[in-house]
C-alpha cells in the first residue's frame, strides 16, 4: 500500500479518476469532450468489474451525483443503478449488499408503474433531476456508467474506514493492525517450536478452583474418622 499518495481520499489507485464523497469513491465513466459515453447494462457491469455499479442510498448522495454529472456529460444522461428486482420478496434491492431500498427517488408513479416484466426491469437515474425510472434491461439503449466502491479496504481484513482528513492517524491505525497480526504470528511460531504438535488451545489451561483429594487421601480421612479412641 502507498499510504502517502492516497490517504487523502482513500480511493483505489488503479489509474482511474476516483472522486471521494462521504465514505465512498466514485468513478464517472466518460468519453471525449462533448461526446457522451454509454454502455449496455452488461457492458456497464464489465466496466465496473471488481467494484459496484452506482447505488444511491441518501438524498445527499443523490445531490452529489446530480451536481457533479454536468462536469462529465454535456446535457441529460441516464445512469445505470446497481439495483435488481427480487421476485421472492417482491421488492427492489441493491446489488452491493442485497439490502432493501431505504431511500428512493422514483418518478411520479413509483417503482410499480411500469409495463415491463419486473424480472426484465433495470433502473436508471436521470442526471439532471436525480429521479429514478424503470427501463428494460435488454431492450433499452445504452446508458451512462458510474462505478462505486467503499473507501480503502484491506484484503483479508474486510473494510476499514480510515479517519477522514487525518493521514497520520489513518496510517497509525493500519500499522497497529499489522503489528498486532505480526506479534500474534511470532508468539504462535515460538510456541510451536517449543511444543511441537501442540495447538493454540493448549496455551489455555484449566485450573480448578479446588483440588479434590486423591483416593488414598480419602481412605486415610475415612479411617481417621472411624478410629475409636480408648
Amino acid at each position: 500500500f502507498i499510504f502517502s499518495e492516497h490517504l487523502g481520499n482513500n480511493c483505489p489507485a488503479d489509474g482511474r479518476t476516483w472522486l471521494p464523497f462521504s465514505l465512498n469513491c466514485y468513478h464517472f465513466v466518460h468519453g471525449e469532450e462533448n461526446v457522451a459515453k454509454s454502455y449496455s447494462i452488461q457492458d456497464a457491469k464489465d466496466m465496473c468489474r471488481g467494484y459496484d455499479l452506482l447505488t444511491v442510498k441518501s438524498a445527499e448522495e443523490s445531490d452529489f451525483i446530480v451536481k457533479y454529472s454536468p462536469s462529465v456529460w454535456k446535457g441529460k444522461m441516464s445512469i445505470w443503478l446497481g439495483m435488481y428486482y427480487d421476485s421472492d420478496e417482491d421488492v427492489f434491492k441493491w446489488h452491493d449488499d442485497n439490502s432493501v431500498l431505504r431511500y428512493s427517488n422514483w418518478e411520479d408513479g413509483g417503482s410499480d408503474e411500469t409495463d415491463l416484466a419486473l424480472l426484465d426491469t433495470c433502473v436508471v437515474l436521470h442526471s439532471d433531476t436525480g429521479k429514478w425510472e424503470n427501463v428494460s434491461c435488454m431492450e433499452e439503449p445504452e446508458n451512462g456508467v458510474v462505478c462505486k466502491t467503499s473507501k480503502f479496504t484491506i484484503p483479508g481484513l474486510g473494510q476499514l474506514y480510515l479517519f477522514k482528513g487525518s493521514p497520520l492517524l489513518s496510517a497509525l491505525v493500519v500499522i497497529s493492525v499489522v503489528l498486532i497480526l505480526v506479534v500474534s504470528a511470532v508468539i504462535w511460531f515460538f510456541h510451536q517450536r517449543r511444543n511441537p504438535g501442540s495447538s493454540i488451545l493448549n496455551l489455555i489451561e484449566y485450573h480448578p478452583p479446588f483440588r479434590s483429594p486423591s483416593s488414598d487421601q480419602a481412605c486415610l480421612v475415612d479411617a481417621e474418622e472411624i478410629e475409636v479412641v480408648p
